[in-house]
């Protein structure tokens, strides 16, 4: 899902303290006036139903017009409602989401969650299931979301692939947020990316215990920046993809 990060002395500037069993990337911010409340006001946002009333649930429901229905843990995803279903939730939560789901709807599901879940897609007929690479950060339920750029990237990371991809990026946009509307391909090379981006640093600040996200990113760039090349490769290979020169100079957000 959406990282989760805590305000620096920089009111532009946010990144992740605690440590780094718990993971979040460092962003450079720019700030923006306008709420989504309002921008979606002067934006047409396609209804959805919206899994999950955590950080990123709600901050979607806040983007869209009132017609969105919020299904929280437990519940059953309505039947006939048309549109994409936002799916906000934890990755072990997916099954208990897709069994509360009638199946006729599985080809709306849209999935905000990180990591490679192709193999569980698979496994559940869901094919070239939707999805969304989420480069925000919600400090707090209720908070607006903050928009994570960098020097190389200032149009944004957020990416989203599928039917439903196009009324995705609508609503982002009317939330103040970036979004990339991109094909199976292109999508699959920039999900493997935060993947492996992740992976690095969660590997890195586990060869360091108590290092949190900021202290790698200062202190252990070198061993992050190796590990992204040799997961890359492997992920190439595996995946027969060629990525694009400067992964680590497009990921490594930094406030510095």
């Amino acid at each position: 899902m959406a990282s989760t990060i805590t305000p620096s002395t920089s009111p532009l500037c946010y990144f992740y303290t605690r440590p780094i069993s718990r993971f979040a990337f460092t962003f450079k911010i720019r700030a923006s006036s306008s709420s989504p409340t309002t921008m979606a006001a002067a934006a047409k946002v396609v209804p959805a139903v919206i899994v999950g009333g955590g950080r990123v649930g709600r901050a979607l429901q806040e983007m869209g017009n009132g017609d969105d229905v919020l299904v929280r843990r437990g519940e059953p995803v309505p039947l006939d409602f048309v549109g994409p279903i936002l799916v906000c939730t934890r990755n072990d939560d997916l099954e208990a989401v897709l069994q509360s789901t009638p199946q006729s709807r599985w080809s709306d599901l849209v999935f905000f969650q990180n990591g490679m879940l192709e193999p569980w897609f698979h496994s559940k007929g869901l094919g070239d299931a939707d999805q969304v690479l989420a480069y925000f950060a919600i400090s707090k339920l209720g908070e607006p979301p903050i928009d994570g750029k960098t020097d190389t990237n200032p149009e944004g990371l957020t990416a989203a692939f599928g039917k439903w991809a196009s009324a995705v990026a609508a609503r982002l946009h009317a939330g103040g947020l970036s979004c990339k509307v991109l094909d199976k391909d292109a999508f699959q090379k920039q999900m493997l990316e935060k993947l492996i981006w992740i992976s690095a640093f969660m590997l890195v600040g586990a060869r360091h215990p108590g290092a949190t996200v900021g202290v790698v990113e200062k202190e252990f760039r070198s061993e992050v920046c190796s590990l992204v090349a040799e997961l890359a490769a492997a992920a190439a290979a595996e995946k027969g993809i060629v990525f694009e020169n400067g992964m680590e100079d497009r990921l490594w957000l930094s406030c510095s």
